[in-house]
């Protein structure tokens, strides 16, 4: 992988990022994303169109729904006994981000971890021709940084996050 602060998102993206549908239950998202180990979600409608992302931070506030009650949106107010049931009934696009700040393969790993920053995200979907092709992450940008500063020699640079 290039190290130079001149490297591409393309260069340290994950390519195919693993998405999901709006319609999905929030129990099917929170499950995904343990079983994959990852904090950030793409939302892709039947189409193949970018509808969001939902994160972690997003499903933790909608675990939360049940101990808020009439704090609720209108339109997110159920009366059930748990938070299992809600996180059963609540959809993702329920709780996704909507207005997702996305990035491009072309943009340099510079860019794209100033506009991160700038956003307060800790991802950005990167689109091709209105087409999702990755998903670039602050471990992504992190690791580029890392490796641009400090270049190890023969060493997976992986040895160095947990």
């Amino acid at each position: 992988m290039p190290t130079q602060m001149t490297t591409l998102v393309r260069n340290v993206m994950s390519k195919q990022p693993i998405t999901i549908d709006p319609e999905a239950s929030l129990a099917a998202a929170i499950a995904l994303m343990r079983e994959k180990a990852i904090r950030h979600l793409p939302v892709v409608d039947h189409t193949g169109h970018l509808a969001g992302i939902i994160t972690d931070r997003d499903l933790r506030s909608a675990a939360l729904a049940p101990a808020l009650g009439e704090f609720l949106p209108v339109g997110l107010r159920r009366a059930v006994a748990g938070a299992a049931e809600v996180l059963q009934e609540l959809r993702v696009k329920d709780a996704m981000t909507w207005g997702v700040v996305t990035t491009r393969p072309d943009a340099s790993v510079a860019e794209a971890g100033a506009v991160m920053f700038e956003r307060r995200v800790g991802s950005l979907p990167v689109r091709e021709n209105g087409k999702l092709v990755g998903i670039v992450t602050e471990r992504d940008i992190f690791k580029a940084l890392m490796l641009a500063i400090q270049p190890v020699r023969g060493a997976d640079p992986d040895t160095y996050f947990w």
